[in-house]
């Protein structure tokens, strides 16, 4: 007798209410950074800051946008996945200027886990703003009960964000192998490390 997919599973501990929603504050706020809820008027700033930049896009999932109208069809998207209550993607900014975004920090919600995905202006990196991000967003995620691991990959040859994982106390629990597409590096799956807090 199957058990049913893990999808299925938690399709079923949801509705009998054995699965309490992972709930995030909507503004979290660092030494130097603010992560807020993004609006429509921040579309004009990522695909100025980084959307259309290569180099930004080259491990991740999404070719550098072509125009501003993608920019804005993907900010759309976030703000419905904040209205869904299954995506936080948390806009992140400088303490001092909240209203023009550098980058992005994606909380999608699991039973019981966060998955983390995240993207910074390529004038900020080296700077440990998204370790920063990292960190502060794991802590609140791990001080809730119903959360008891924060989790993200990254490409096997991507040495600066394993860097940034390894810095936020991540620790890497293994190799995916033919894990992800990433459309700027080819058509084939490539393998990416995983890396995961917990209590």
């Amino acid at each position: 007798m199957s058990a049913g997919s893990p999808v299925q599973s938690d399709a079923l501990a949801k509705s009998q209410g054995l699965v309490m929603p992972i709930s995030l504050p909507e503004a979290i706020q660092t030494r130097s950074l603010t992560l807020r809820k993004p609006d429509a008027a921040d579309a004009k700033h990522i695909f100025k800051a980084y959307t259309q930049d290569l180099d930004v896009a080259r491990y991740l999932v999404w070719r550098p946008h072509q125009s501003i109208g993608e920019t804005e069809a993907f900010i759309l998207n976030c703000m419905q996945g904040w209205a869904s209550g299954q995506r936080r993607p948390f806009i992140l900014t400088r303490r001092e200027n909240s209203r023009i975004p550098i980058g992005m920090l994606e909380a999608r919600i699991l039973p019981n886990a966060i998955d983390l995905g995240y993207v910074l202006q390529r004038s900020y990196w080296g700077a440990g703003l998204m370790t920063e991000a990292i960190l502060a967003l794991s802590d609140a995620a791990l001080s809730l009960p119903e959360c008891s691991r924060v989790q993200a990959t990254c490409d096997t040859e991507n040495h600066a964000s394993a860097r940034v994982l390894e810095k936020a106390g991540f620790t890497r629990e293994g190799q995916l192998e033919r894990h992800s597409v990433l459309p700027n590096l080819g058509p084939e799956p490539r393998a990416s490390f995983m890396y995961a807090r917990s209590r």
